[in-house]
């Protein structure tokens, strides 16, 4: 099966007015590739991104959702308010909300669930920290990760969920997993998957992100398990960003 790579692109809590706009010029002027570009502006600049990129071939996320539908929940955003921008693909699971924001598998899997109810994507991130690493619980941190949300949606929601495997260690520390590391896992996490549905598993795109860079990237889109990547830092230079989304042809 002959899945297609996604190229995303996290800007975090970046940018301002005049940054964003010199950076979706950029991003526009390199409007072609077979693989889903994808970029995930803060809140405040979704409906800016939105209205500049609604000609082009750029897909829209967001980088969180409220697990609530509406109500006095100060702050937070529904996945209904996503829809309004035009936004396909929603960040869940990052390892900067599990740390810092203590968010919870089940939390997460509550998150996911909304999202599908809303016929949104989750983009489902998971990973293992340095110390689960060199502990050898890389995989089982990844199962337990996923299983929280296979025992909410089953394993057919994943037909329509991304997941990114996002080694801790490698997120903005200029540290990354090899290509044949991030192989290891990609395929691991496919095979978990296929105990519960071969079909899903073949199906499921499988995103690697930690540190992604141009001059790597090639080499980490020729493993047959990765399908794409989510990019940091890297993708707030739309130069680099763009070397990424050719690299993956």
């Amino acid at each position: 099966m002959t899945r297609q790579k996604i190229v995303a692109g996290n800007w975090k809590m970046n940018g301002s007015l005049e940054s964003i706009n010199a950076l979706v010029d950029g991003l526009l002027k390199a409007d072609q590739s077979d693989s889903e570009v994808v970029i995930a502006p803060s809140f405040p600049y979704l409906s800016l991104v939105s209205q500049s990129t609604a000609d082009s071939n750029i897909v829209l996320a967001a980088q969180n959702v409220s697990d609530q539908e509406k109500g006095a929940f100060t702050g937070e955003v529904s996945a209904s308010m996503l829809k309004d921008f035009s936004v396909k693909y929603v960040l869940v699971g990052h390892s900067e909300r599990r740390s810092l924001y203590a968010e919870s598998d089940d939390f997460i899997a509550s998150k996911v669930k909304v999202l599908l109810d809303a016929e949104l994507t989750p983009m489902l991130c998971i990973g293992e920290t340095l110390e689960q690493r060199e502990a050898g619980q890389t995989l089982s941190v990844c199962e337990q990760q996923l299983q929280a949300v296979l025992d909410l949606v089953g394993v057919e929601a994943f037909a329509k969920i991304v997941i990114a495997y996002e080694p801790v260690w490698a997120i903005g520390t200029g540290l990354s997993a090899s290509a044949e590391q991030a192989q290891e896992v990609h395929q691991a996490i496919r095979a978990f998957l296929a105990k519960s549905s071969e079909t899903v598993a073949k199906k499921v795109q499988i995103l690697y992100g930690g540190s992604v860079k141009a001059s790597t990237s090639a080499e980490l889109f020729a493993m047959p398990d990765v399908d794409g990547a989510l990019v940091g830092g890297a993708s707030l230079d739309a130069d680099e960003f763009i070397a990424i989304v050719k690299a993956a042809g």
